[in-house]
């Protein structure tokens, strides 16, 4: 029996996030499709049935930490910081720059470490094609945290190598839909 959660998640990203036309993705590739995932992620209902739906797969892994590349991440860290708060789950979150800081700390991080000699991290991101810019999250996290990255998890995978990538990282890779569930 499908979960009628992830009937309405695909519902809203339809309704709000899913665009018909010419694109070109920030891979580089060319689609007919472009999913605008700020647009749901930004909404009361979408960031709440996100969080919810993401926390269910991200708890078990019993991270330290929560965030992703600036700027898709931004409202999904936001979310899920929220969502294990109400459960009282002490989680920190963060953000990671396209580019350091020119200034100050000059950090990519941006956000509380975590307390611990290697904190234990997931990495979030609303959708993924190559997974490139999650990737890069994954490197800088690792390089200025010494982190552990548990896994990556987002709202759409476009089905375009981000699971090849986060596999030949050993990294576990995991969305709540798939291009072709938005296509119908």
């Amino acid at each position: 029996m499908a979960d009628p959660r992830i009937e309405r998640l695909k519902t809203l990203l339809k309704e709000r996030a899913v665009k018909f036309g010419d694109f070109t993705l920030a891979s580089g590739a060319k689609s007919d499709v472009y999913v605008d995932g700020r647009l749901f992620t930004l909404s009361a209902e979408g960031a709440a049935l996100l969080a919810e739906l993401l926390w269910e797969r991200i708890a078990p892994r019993k991270p330290d930490a929560v965030g992703g590349m600036t700027m898709g991440a931004d409202p999904m860290v936001g979310a899920i910081l929220h969502h294990a708060g109400r459960l009282g789950v002490p989680l920190a979150g963060f953000l990671v720059r396209k580019e350091p800081k020119g200034h100050g700390t000059k950090r990519s991080v941006e956000g509380p470490r975590p307390d611990t000699p290697r904190p234990r991290v997931v990495i979030v991101e609303d959708t993924f094609s190559t997974g490139g810019s999650s990737l890069k999250a994954v490197h800088r996290v690792r390089e200025e945290w010494n982190a552990e990255v548990l896994g990556v998890f987002g709202l759409v995978d476009r089905e375009s190598g981000a699971a090849e990538a986060f596999a030949r990282e050993g990294i576990a890779f995991e969305c709540l839909l798939r291009l072709k569930d938005l296509r119908s």
